[in-house]
């Protein structure tokens, strides 16, 4: 389960796009934040998760945000402004599951690799999904999770939403605001359709010629859409972020990603379900938990910021500001399959701890973590008004992550 939003300019308080996008996984799953430099290629191929495909001459540099045992990533951002969150979609195409395809994480990493615009990641993604498919597990420790997948892509200019079914898709220009979550949501007005669409759906009986053509109602499967409750997240995010419409801005992003399905006051993480944006597993019927958070600055005249959390459940987490040309990222301790020195495992280990009682607990840390998120958004916002250096920026930038990484490692003395 996931959620992306995407608000563009002029909505948002300072004319930037933002998008922001909660990765939910298995909780288990650990979540790194990587910096991939561009660079001119000199192998002629590139091992994705499961299937090797040929490589372009030229890649460009990516920051992403990727569970640790895939080389796609569920989020991320390029150097020319060009952003994409994923969601998993549950359709009537059956899979043959074979693992000889591309997973929606592979196709999201690939397009920003590739391309400059938000419209060229489109027709890269449409374009893959024609030669390889997406017959690929998207599971983790469940080898049985195959899904579809949704794309909410966006440059400083523009934004689409890219619905797919198998080798089908369809296309949605974004207007000013809108979000997407594990459900098919681009109706009878889609912009642009895959050329077998429509037929297709005739052949399976979901659809009669003659009929307005919904991809959302041709597709959709029932049962796991609805079970995701993702149509009401979708609600709840259009919603909060219509409410801060044309002064729309980043504490305005990480509130939403933040959000229960109960309130903040009445939350407890063993009463979650798969309505809260900020998920909290349970079990069979709720088996995801938010493992990752991104909110993407895109400035059409100036530099990107992307804040990564680096950590679970935004809730508890900090959102730590990136740039592109930076090495702060380049020693990052990536994650693994167990707890080690990693920021995610280490966040992980105090998070754990605070849902066993998650009001009380959760205030012991709450008013330090929020004090700490309010310096990183406010001296950003310095620094971009003052057009910063490059190096002032990658300064400002490690002293972000070096402050996370000593807050966090406070908290764990509650627990030792």
């Amino acid at each position: 389960m996931c959620d992306s939003l995407v608000v563009l300019p002029p909505a948002t308080a300072d004319h930037s796009l933002i998008l922001a996008k909660n990765s939910d996984r298995e909780p288990d799953e650990a979540q790194g934040i990587q910096r991939i430099p561009g660079k001119m290629q000199t192998e002629s191929i590139v091992q994705c998760t499961y299937i090797t495909i040929p490589q372009v001459t030229q890649t460009y540099e990516c920051i992403l945000s990727k569970p640790f045992q895939m080389w796609g990533a569920e989020m991320g951002v390029n150097e020319h402004g060009v952003v994409i969150g994923n969601e998993a979609v549950f359709t009537k195409v059956k899979f043959e599951k074979h693992n000889n395809g591309l997973t929606g994480m592979d196709l999201l990493r690939l397009a920003l690799e590739r391309s400059k615009t938000a419209r060229e990641a489109v027709d890269c993604i449409t374009g893959l999904l024609t030669l390889y498919g997406q017959i690929a597990c998207g599971g983790y420790r469940n080898k049985k999770f195959y899904y579809h997948n949704s794309f909410l892509i966006a440059d400083g200019q523009e934004a689409f939403v890219l619905e797919t079914a198998g080798h089908q898709w369809a296309l949605e220009t974004v207007k000013s605001i809108r979000s997407i979550s594990n459900a098919l949501s681009v109706g009878v007005h889609a912009d642009e359709l895959s050329s077998n669409a429509k037929p297709f759906a005739q052949s399976k009986g979901w659809w009669k010629e003659g009929s307005p053509f919904s991809f959302q109602e041709a597709y959709s499967d029932w049962l796991f859409t609805t079970a995701g409750r993702a149509k009401r997240r979708q609600a709840c995010t259009m919603e909060l972020a219509e409410r801060t419409k044309k002064s729309f801005s980043v504490p305005d992003a990480i509130r939403i990603l933040q959000t229960h399905n109960l309130g903040d006051a009445a939350f407890r993480p063993s009463k979650a379900n798969t309505a809260s944006i900020c998920m909290h597993a349970t079990g069979l019927l709720n088996p995801s938990s938010t493992t990752g958070s991104m909110v993407a600055v895109i400035r059409p005249n100036g530099r990107h910021t992307v804040w990564l959390t680096g950590t679970a459940h935004p809730c508890l987490s900090v959102y730590m500001p990136f740039f592109f040309q930076t090495t702060v990222l380049d020693d990052f301790i990536q994650p693994s399959a167990k707890p080690d020195a990693s920021l995610w495992w280490k966040a992980e280990q105090v998070h754990r701890w605070i849902n066993k009682d998650y009001q009380k607990r959760k205030a012991l840390i709450n008013e330090e973590r929020q004090e700490l998120q309010d310096r990183f958004i406010h001296q950003e916002k310095q620094w971009i008004r003052q057009n910063a250096s490059l190096s002032e920026l990658e300064q400002f930038s490690a002293m972000c992550l070096r402050d996370t990484e000593k807050l966090i490692d406070r908290w764990k003395l509650l627990i030792d």
